[in-house]
Order: C-alpha cells, then structure tokens, then sequence
C-alpha cells in the first residue's frame, strides 16, 4: 500500500514538473496549446528596433491565440458527419505530393536551354495566336528649351538616319531635357503617349512622319519609324519572353505525358498495375 502511494506520488510529481516547465518556458497558453518566445524570435527580422519586436511579438501571440481558440470553437461546434473536412485534407495532401514528385523531376529532367532556332521555329508555327491589342511604334525624340543654340543643326541632324549624325547628336545631351535616339525598339503607343502627352492631339500617326511640336517653353522633335496596328503580328523581339514561356510550358506537358506514360508501363512490367 505504501509503496503504491509512494508511485503514485511519483507520477503526478513527474507531471506537475512537466506542465510547470511547459508553463514556465510559455510566453501563453490557450487550453493545452503553449507559445514559445523561440518561435516568435526565429519569425522575426534582424533589423527590428525594440518597438518593433514589441509590435510583433504583441501582435504574433494574438493571432497564435485568436487561430486556436477558433480551433477549437470549430471542434466543439462544427459537426463532420460525413468526414467532408477529412476527406477535403486527404485529397488536398495527394495532390499536394503528386505536385511535388512532378515538380521535383521537371527540376531534374526539364530542358531549360532555349535556342534561336527554338524561338524561330516556335514564332514561324505559331504567329496566329501572337496577334496584337494595341498599337506598337518605332520612334525616336529629342525634347529641349526654346532657347537651344543652333536649332536648325539639331533638326538636322534628328531627321537624318546616319548613325554618324546621331553621335553627333548624343555629344549634344546636355542641351537636351529628354530624348531617345533608338527606334529599333517596339513600344506601346499608350506608354509613348504617357511619357510624350503633346502627341495625343495627333490623330493618325503613321509611319515615317516627322512631327515637330511645341509649347510656350520646350520643342519636341519626333520621328516615327515605324507602326503597327491592332491584329496585326507581333514583332517577335516585342513577346520575346512569352514566346520563351510557351516553349517551356510545351515543354513541361510533354515531359509530364512522357513520365506517366513511362510509369504506368513500369508498373504493369513489374506486376504492380493489373486491369481487370
């Protein structure tokens, strides 16, 4: 009898240590659930000053507390009869790890390379779908102050397509409030506009125009190169990248089909997959 006291004084001994120390190492507690200061220290950024970790830590230990007592408020209320909710994490959980497994070999086994001739061969097979929604343009401008030196040299030398000209021009930056002397490059019309507003009174702008504009205070020169309209096919240079991500994308389908494909005929080899 003695000896069973004794035991049993042990026992609950050993607990009541147990949950002191539990709730001496806490920061709180809700029902049986503890929050540790390690978890929220390792959350934290190092470059907190103190009122920050303060916010934070304030702030963590009412989210951590407000998520379990919600928790366990659900428990108590919320009726799974049919195992819906547990149905709902075991279908979730294998798609999860079947994602996963596939993203890991895609990691290991997808060529990422793509070449000229990729792009080439994807662009020429596929220019339909690359159809525009907006209008692209080619242009050059220089913007500056009424007061420039010399005006007439700098629109003579703006007009003139001579790369030496354009040097020349480039040596004169200084004099000018803004410019852009390549129009080798597609840009949408509406950033154009955006960034040049004294061109949206200019109804049809087409190709090769020269447009010379001003105000009270500044000139600005433009020069169109070129221009394409809505429907028209993208230049190939202008959806570059999504050229590249429709490339991978195949990519990716094909390698996936050739995986299933590969595992299911495994399968039935090693007598693992019957069809009745």
């Amino acid at each position: 009898m003695r000896k069973y006291i004794l035991y049993s004084i042990i026992i609950f001994s050993f607990f009541s240590c147990k949950n002191k120390n539990k709730e001496d190492n806490a920061v709180a507690r809700v029902n049986n659930f503890y929050l540790y200061e390690e978890e929220i220290t390792e959350k934290m950024f190092s470059n907190f000053t103190k009122e920050d970790s303060l916010l934070f830590r304030s702030n963590y230990i009412n989210s951590w507390a407000l998520e379990k007592i919600l928790l366990d408020k659900a428990r108590i209320n919320i009726e799974d009869k049919n195992s819906d909710i547990k149905k709902l994490v075991a279908s979730y959980e294998k798609e999860l790890l079947i994602d996963r497994y596939k993203q890991a070999i895609l990691q290991q086994e997808l060529d990422t390379i793509i070449t000229n001739q990729d792009i080439d061969k994807h662009y020429k097979k596929n220019k339909n779908i690359y159809k525009l929604n907006e209008k692209l343009i080619q242009l050059k401008y220089v913007n500056y102050n009424k007061d420039i030196n010399n005006e007439r040299k700098v629109i003579k030398l703006f007009k003139s397509k001579s790369s030496e000209n354009i040097r020349e021009l480039i040596k004169k930056e200084l004099e000018f409030n803004s410019f852009n002397f390549n129009d080798s490059i597609w840009v949408s019309l509406k950033s154009v506009l955006r960034k040049l507003p004294i061109l949206k009174d200019i109804k049809n702008i087409k190709k090769n125009d020269f447009i010379k504009k001003e105000d009270s205070l500044e000139v600005y020169l433009v020069a169109v190169n070129d221009i394409l309209r809505r429907n028209q096919i993208a230049p190939k240079k202008y959806i570059l990248p999504r050229i590249k991500q429709m490339i991978l994308h195949k990519r990716k389908l094909k390698l996936i089909q050739e995986i299933e494909k590969s595992l299911i005929t495994d399968a039935i080899n090693k007598k693992q997959f019957e069809q009745y």
